[in-house]
């Protein structure tokens, strides 16, 4: 019988001080492009916390922008977005509600507050993560995912100890929704006060632990609260989470690609020489339009 290992944690790590990305997303990087390798695949992790909006007729949001080399992940706790992109596909995403976008060989897109959310107010809550791709996808056909709430499945914990939503990869036999070029877990987890669960990754496998809300303690020694990352070691498989308070924990697990990472603003490639390319590109009007 397979004896089963405790994942050590390497580390935790306190998010910034909040920047704005442009007027409608107020966030704290958790993780940042180039910064931290032991996170790979995973690029950057923007926590936008809870903020109210006043109502406005104002567009609220980022303008066209591209990107190329990677995909986003934009995940809706409150509030409501909009979403168009040069692929043509579009639409609105609300709470509990998942975008995934593959940018790959490029793409041009926006990100505003729904006309509704911004005419009425209101709290706005999400969360946008970075996933590389491995250099033989990075110039894959662009794409995007829309996971609405009511598909991603959600799976009770035992001993009533919460709930994960599964958006990508497999929670003991319920798989994600989303369609992944390697191999990725992406858990929405909500934890009960005083209650422990144990979880399990596949060995080798990157997993850090962003606490979006409350406290935890991490293998019964390590403390987290909200706004910070935890990283733990490839060795391994399993681990606990003890909430001291309720909690919620987006928990990301993946296979490391292993290469070099070349990042410029919107651009994740393999070298400085892509990302000199990616630019030209973009300015030749390869990236197509947003119509």
């Amino acid at each position: 019988m397979k004896q089963v290992s405790v994942r050590k944690v390497l580390g935790v790590y306190d998010a910034p001080d909040m920047h704005w990305v442009g007027d409608g997303f107020p966030v704290r990087p958790l993780i940042s492009p180039g910064k931290n390798t032991a996170v790979d695949p995973f690029l950057m992790l923007d926590f936008a916390a809870p903020m109210a909006f006043t109502p406005t007729s104002q567009r609220r949001g980022v303008g066209q922008h591209p990107h190329r080399g990677f995909e986003t992940v934009t995940v809706v706790y409150q509030g409501e977005l909009e979403h168009r992109d040069s692929t043509g596909a579009g639409g609105k995403i609300g709470p509990g509600d998942v975008q995934w976008m593959t940018a790959a060989g490029g793409i041009l897109h926006e990100e505003f507050h729904s006309e509704a959310f911004a005419r009425s107010g209101g709290t706005m809550e999400m969360v946008q993560l970075w996933i590389n791709l491995p250099a033989k996808h990075k110039n894959a056909l662009a794409g995007y995912q829309t996971l609405l709430n009511a598909d991603i499945p959600a799976v009770d914990l035992p001993g009533n100890a919460g709930r994960v939503r599964v958006i990508a990869g497999d929670y003991q036999g319920h798989k994600g929704p989303a369609r992944t070029f390697t191999p990725i877990d992406l858990w929405d987890v909500k934890l009960t006060v005083g209650k422990t669960v144990e979880l399990a990754l596949p060995e080798g496998h990157t997993v850090a632990l962003a606490v979006l809300h409350g406290a935890v303690e991490v293998n019964g020694t390590q403390a987290a609260e909200a706004a910070q990352l935890v990283v733990l070691d490839r060795n391994g498989s399993t681990f606990t989470l003890t909430a001291k308070s309720d909690a919620t924990v987006l928990v990301l697990g993946g296979e490391p690609i292993g290469e070099p990472v070349a990042a410029h603003g919107p651009f994740v490639m393999n070298t400085i020489g892509e990302i000199k390319q990616a630019m030209l590109d973009y300015n030749d009007g390869k990236f197509g339009a947003i119509s």
